[in-house]
């Protein structure tokens, strides 16, 4: 039978483990599965505890008979000191981030010394039982070093707190998120959905580069991005560029400070070597992040005339010459074709239209890039070729934001008012997708307009017309008021732009 006192110790430690487990519960919620479980373990070993002081099922001459009994104290033994540890390491010490190896070391010597304690008190030679397993654990040890080896590695891991979980890890190539530290391996999880293990041992081999962490304080990880240009573009050129298009652009997920850069990174035998370094600000969109990196900067080199060289083979069936003038007189058709579409150019006879399409710059726009900024100067007009920007109109202080005043498809114009008068933007516009434009700057357009000044009259009726349209203040105004503000205006236009082309 179990003694009275046995059963009293046993029933004053579980209930302060089942109050310390209530508590944790409590302050914890994702260990109150964890705890109630135990605690219920807890209650059935008590139960049979309980059971065994009142009836004897095994004679007490059999030395079988301690058997039940010392199986269900370890059982009562096991669930107080998982309480009783699970209570010090995640509440009493929860703010010092205690390894969780740390706290299951505690709960397997915790064991070792409660069974030593209870072999000692049925009577057994402890002298023996400690010299017979010192050789049979140093006959253990010797054949399970790898495994050891991975437990001692992942015991210093968590005691030195290298990583923790959650943390960004590069190991032999590898990236991925740590999910798991546990005693024989690390788990990590890459961004294609697969976990890789990885033993402790190999771990405290290698090196490990720990990214988005300094000390405890979460940081950024800097990415690159490599292109190169050709020579026939002076590296103070590209970086011009580059730059100017990351300190404009709004990137998802880019670190706002520091800054993206570019830097000249070196020399090939056909192109000059940059890079593109940026900031991320959530590690799990790395790729996705370069991506749009790359699709910017791409972008940009596009609208300033550079090309990416790459070495190809190319086999044609007609001669070099021939293919470059086809392509052209495509081009030329398209751009025609886009200039009669728009009501602004439609004052202009065929030879102007054809004239004016070959002065059009192809100015490519990535989904985020600004292709004009509230306050800006400007001499140029964009022609939306392809896709689809959003005006915004910049609060008057820098909390107020932006706010979206309209958005135009292709095809379209917007900043018509510095091609005709040189007036700085009044709006910011933002590619909402890939978009094509066609720059007309204030050169290409000069000698039009100086050959036929009656232009200035006809496109400021358009203008104006337009800006009328887009005007709140005149929806209240009767057709006749609206009519004479707008003739109005065309006429404060056509001196303005006899006066930026010099016609007067």
């Amino acid at each position: 039978m179990v003694e009275t006192i046995t059963l009293q110790e046993a029933l004053g430690f579980s209930a302060v483990a089942l109050l310390l487990g209530l508590i944790t519960a409590r302050f914890r919620p994702e260990l109150r599965r964890a705890q109630l479980v135990t605690m219920f373990i807890i209650v059935l070993g008590l139960g049979a505890l309980a059971l065994l002081s009142r009836f004897q099922f095994i004679p007490t001459h059999l030395a079988i008979a301690v058997i039940p009994r010392e199986i269900c104290l370890l059982i009562v033994a096991l669930g107080n000191f998982r309480i009783y540890i699970t209570f010090l390491v995640n509440v009493l010490l929860a703010r010092r981030a205690v390894p969780r190896i740390l706290g299951e070391v505690a709960i397997a010597v915790s064991l070792a010394v409660f069974a030593l304690v209870r072999l000692d008190a049925v009577g057994v030679n402890l002298t023996s039982i400690i010299a017979t397993t010192t050789v049979a654990g140093a006959a253990i040890a010797f054949a399970m070093q790898s495994t050891l080896g991975n437990l001692m590695g992942g015991i210093s891991l968590q005691l030195d707190n290298t990583y923790r979980i959650g943390d960004w890890v590069e190991v032999d190539g590898l990236t991925g998120e740590v999910v798991s530290i546990r005693w024989r391996y690390t788990a990590v999880a890459t961004v294609t959905s697969v976990t890789i293990v990885i033993p402790n041992a190999e771990l405290m081999k290698s090196k490990v580069t720990l990214l988005g962490r300094r000390g405890d304080e979460r940081v950024p990880w800097r990415r690159r991005i490599e292109f190169g240009i050709g020579y026939e573009w002076t590296p103070g050129q590209v970086l011009a560029v580059a730059s100017a298009a990351l300190e404009r652009v709004e990137i998802p997920l880019v670190a706002a400070k520091p800054m993206a850069h570019c830097v000249c990174a070196g020399f090939d035998s056909s192109a000059i070597k940059y890079v593109v370094y940026y900031w991320l600000t959530d590690l799990k969109a790395y790729l996705e992040t370069d991506s749009r990196v790359r699709v910017h900067v791409y972008a940009a080199l596009g609208r300033a005339g550079m090309e990416i060289p790459i070495s190809r083979s190319d086999l044609y069936l007609h001669s070099a010459r021939t293919m470059a003038a086809t392509m052209g007189v495509s081009e030329q058709r398209s751009r025609v074709a886009l200039l009669r579409s728009l009501e602004l150019f439609a004052p202009l006879t065929d030879d102007e239209t054809h004239a004016l399409a070959t002065q059009l710059t192809p100015t490519p726009f990535a989904p985020s890039d600004i292709a004009t900024k509230q306050g800006e100067p400007s001499d140029s007009l964009y022609i939306l070729a392809r896709g689809e920007v959003a005006i915004f109109r910049d609060g008057e202080h820098p909390k107020q934001g932006r706010k979206l005043l309209a958005k135009l498809a292709a095809p379209a114009f917007f900043g018509e008012m510095g091609l005709l008068t040189g007036q700085a933007r009044t709006a910011t516009i933002i590619a909402e997708s890939e978009a094509l434009c066609y720059r007309l700057d204030k050169r290409g357009f000069e000698a039009i307009i100086q050959a036929r000044p009656e232009l200035a009259e006809a496109m400021s009726r358009t203008v104006a017309a337009r800006q009328a349209a887009n005007d709140a203040t005149l929806a209240s105004l009767s057709a006749e008021a609206r009519a004479q503000a707008t003739g109005t205006r065309a006429g404060e236009l056509v001196r303005k732009i006899r006066q930026f082309f010099g016609l007067d």
